[in-house]
């Protein structure tokens, strides 16, 4: 019987589904994708609709996959997101809430006591961000705790709630877990003290496996082989697979990560510490995160709630209708402000305006907001890491934009360089998969599919630097202690 010959990976992400078929050569076969829609109950909140969101995969799937002969199927999806359902039925008994969402904001206050207990055990800081605080809000709004403690409502991230519907097993992969703010990053395993602190019932949580194993099969028979968060995924994808290797991804929002190895490095410039992958029974490899929540889809929001464009392609030739911001910055906390700074208060600004700006240099600062949130990140994680980064991988949709990516190494005075695959967090999920089935046989083959595509290099020099820099921190400053508690 011949081998099969493709890998599929399921990208679930924040506003769309998309499956990618990958050749052994790490080069795109297929592409399928479907949006769904983004849902915004009230002033902070974000919500998806779990169910819409499976109907929307086993389209892309189906399309993708049709007449090919697949090997494994990867996961990889949109973190922190949490979909509480039905055992029994199988469906959503309440809207998802987003990783973006805010909500839970009141709650986290009430937790301060616990803030070292958290940044301990789970590496994280108190915040919105994570799913355990959504859990919480959930079981208490909606009156599931009695019927989660009899394990008959099930909590999962979108990788769980994919796994539960392809497979029929409740599981989640330990990058994912390591979101919730429930899992021991050193034990990697479900903690005791953090599901009393956060009034999580255990009885609802799925059971925490690696990134790369066979978990079960689909209808179909296809192995389902892996799952990584996505920001993990891309890390895999752009095979930094070594200490102080770095990428960052650039979608609905940017996410850098460093490898730091076997061992997990404790922040102290805001910063996440994670788990960036585990290879079935093999220790865990750690990262060290800067998350900022919007990036991409702040063009998404100048397209579709300010209609100052119409495709969000259209982003790069708007800002380059003028030579600079005209003194415009634009710092888009919609959701407060994640890494380095961790201020759900604050929300977002344009600040620098004059009769002088015109729409072109708003879309030029909405492309620099990016840049100068990445090179926040990238100083925190210099000072951290006692390392100084000296290129950057980039990945992800938004890297198609070739004046962002000329504004970052300007920004970050290193070369920012684009793989030739930039889909590289549904491809790192389809490696993961195919270690786990032996398509691929160890990392070193991975690694020997990874290509440069483009390069940019600085072109600005330290003075002109220096002072957007400035200017940019003047605009966060003025982001903050908006919403008063």
């Amino acid at each position: 019987m011949p081998r099969p010959h493709y890998i599929a990976a399921i990208d679930q992400g924040t506003t769309s589904s998309r499956c990618i078929v990958f050749d052994q050569a790490g080069n795109i076969v297929t592409v399928a994708q479907r949006e769904h829609r983004q849902i915004f109950p009230k002033p902070g909140w974000v919500e998806h609709d779990a169910a819409e969101i499976w109907q929307a995969v086993q389209t892309v799937m189906a399309e993708a996959t049709e007449g090919l002969d697949i090997a494994a199927l990867g996961i990889t999806n949109q973190r922190e997101t949490t979909v509480l359902w039905d055992r029994e039925t199988g469906r959503p008994v309440c809207p998802a809430i987003v990783w973006q969402d805010t909500r839970t904001d009141a709650l986290t206050r009430t937790l301060a006591e616990h803030e070292g207990l958290f940044k301990e055990r789970a590496g994280l800081p108190l915040t919105t961000y994570f799913s355990g605080p959504k859990i919480r809000w959930l079981l208490d709004a909606y009156e599931l705790r009695e019927r989660a403690e009899r394990g008959e409502v099930l909590f999962g991230t979108m990788d769980s709630w994919l796994l539960w519907n392809l497979t029929g097993r409740h599981l989640t992969d330990v990058t994912n877990a390591s979101r919730t703010m429930l899992m021991n990053i050193h034990t990697l395993s479900w903690d005791d003290d953090l599901l009393a602190a956060l009034g999580v019932p255990r009885a609802m949580l799925p059971e925490i496996r690696p990134s790369a194993e066979v978990y079960g099969h689909t209808a179909a028979g296809v192995p389902v082989a892996s799952a990584l968060g996505d920001q993990q995924a891309a890390l895999f994808g752009q095979t930094c697979f070594e200490p102080g290797e770095t990428k960052s991804t650039y979608g609905s929002g940017s996410f850098l990560l460093m490898n730091t190895g076997q061992e997990p490095v404790v922040s102290r410039h805001g910063l996440l510490t994670t788990v960036g992958y585990q290879i079935g029974d093999g220790p865990a490899t750690y990262a060290l995160e800067g998350a900022i929540a919007v990036t991409g889809s702040l063009v998404q929001w100048l397209r579709d709630n300010l209609g100052l464009i119409s495709s969000a392609a259209e982003i790069e030739t708007l800002a380059k209708s003028v030579d600079d911001n005209g003194g415009c910055y634009f710092v888009p906390a919609f959701s407060g402000l994640f890494a380095p700074h961790w201020r759900s208060d604050a929300r977002g600004v344009i600040a620098g305006l004059t009769g002088f700006v015109t729409k072109g240099h708003i879309a030029r600062a909405v492309l620099e907001a990016t840049a100068w949130q990445t090179r926040e990140v990238v100083d925190a994680m210099n000072a951290d890491s006692g390392l100084d980064l000296t290129t950057l991988r980039a990945d992800g949709g938004m890297t198609a934009d070739n004046l962002l990516m000329q504004t970052l190494a300007d920004v970050l005075a290193v070369p920012v360089i684009r793989p030739m695959v930039a889909e590289t967090t549904a491809l790192g999920a389809a490696y993961a998969a195919g270690l786990a089935t032996g398509y691929w046989p160890d990392l070193d083959s991975l690694r020997a599919n990874w290509h440069k595509a483009s390069e940019w290099r600085p072109e600005i020099d330290d003075q002109v630097r220096a002072r957007e820099y400035r200017n940019w921190k003047k605009a966060v400053a003025r982001t903050l202690d908006w919403v008063e508690q």
